[in-house]
């Protein structure tokens, strides 16, 4: 989907200019001819879809400079570029110092002012990726977070909302590659885990005579080679989540155990002479139709 440039002048000719401009590098454009009305468009019920503004500083009513205050306050991640006929070095620190992304001198070619378009969605885009990183090595990364506005991925969130607010394991599943543990990681984050930790385990990679171990832990001596304690994933996820990607590789020996934490909040290290409880979210996500392998035997259908 294309982007949307708001373009807000007084001035009608000065606005087709802009549309004309604007829409012949691909963008769309909705156009206001006060402060007062951009207002109304970037903040309404259509106001996200609205990823640049083009202000001109002088019009009647509402200034422009009131109109980009107003815009920085609501909705601080909104670019907006300042259009203007008085290129004073005052007015230009005095628009960025209220939050204008870029200072264009009309009349401005049709080059500057694509460039700074464009320029400025992909600051937005950098600095989004940079939060949502930054989200996510806290765990802290939820639904608002995510891109997509496709019926299925609305469909998505809705489910995932509903699932966050209940301390109950989740299954996703999907083919590779869709974002199964971007999905996982906002349900922690949108849940009363978020900022706890959140460790991720692909079942399908871990060799079979080490995954009872990896997960559940083990004593010191309970086997060869045990020459320390090792609490296991579900102790380290302990508070947080455990996300076990591909679970539908686990070993059916293993699925048993794995049955008994969801049931018993329990686990069994290799060696120990009791189980420990643990406080942990489960979610899991797997590629695989689970219904085919439980009639193939190779998964518990109670699990």
């Amino acid at each position: 989907m294309g982007k949307t440039v708001l373009l807000v002048d007084d001035d009608p000719t000065q606005r087709r200019l802009l549309q004309a401009v604007v829409e012949k590098s691909g963008f769309s454009t909705v156009q206001a001819d006060n402060g007062n009305s951009a207002l109304e468009h970037a903040l309404g019920p259509d106001g996200q879809n609205i990823d640049v503004v083009m202000l001109d500083l002088v019009m009647p009513g509402l200034s422009g400079m009131d109109t980009l205050a107003e815009l920085s306050r609501a909705r601080p991640e909104l670019p907006v570029i300042v259009l203007t006929g008085k290129g004073s070095i005052d007015a230009v620190v005095a628009a960025m110092q209220a939050g204008a992304r870029d200072f264009v001198v009309k009349p401005a070619s049709p080059e500057r002012l694509i460039v700074s378009i464009r320029n400025a969605l992909e600051i937005n885009t950098l600095a989004h990726e940079v939060k949502r990183l930054n989200k996510t090595s806290k765990n802290e990364l939820n639904f608002q977070d995510l891109i997509g506005s496709a019926p299925s991925m609305r469909s998505v969130v809705a489910m995932g909302e509903r699932g966050a607010k209940a301390n109950i394991p989740i299954l996703i599943t999907g083919e590779s590659g869709v974002g199964k543990e971007v999905v996982a990681r906002a349900i922690q984050g949108a849940s009363e885990r978020t900022g706890k930790p959140f460790i991720t385990v692909n079942c399908g990679a871990i060799p079979e005579n080490l995954v009872e171990s990896i997960l559940f832990g083990h004593e010191k001596g309970s086997f060869t080679g045990a020459s320390a304690k090792h609490a296991g994933k579900f102790q380290e996820a302990s508070s947080g989540t455990l996300f076990l990607d591909e679970v539908g590789e686990l070993p059916l020996d293993m699925q048993v155990k794995l049955l008994r934490v969801l049931q018993e909040g329990e686990v069994d290290p290799i060696g120990s002479k009791r189980p420990v409880k643990v406080d942990v979210r489960i979610i899991s996500a797997t590629n695989r139709n689970l219904a085919d392998a439980v009639k193939a035997g190779t998964f518990r259908e109670d699990l």
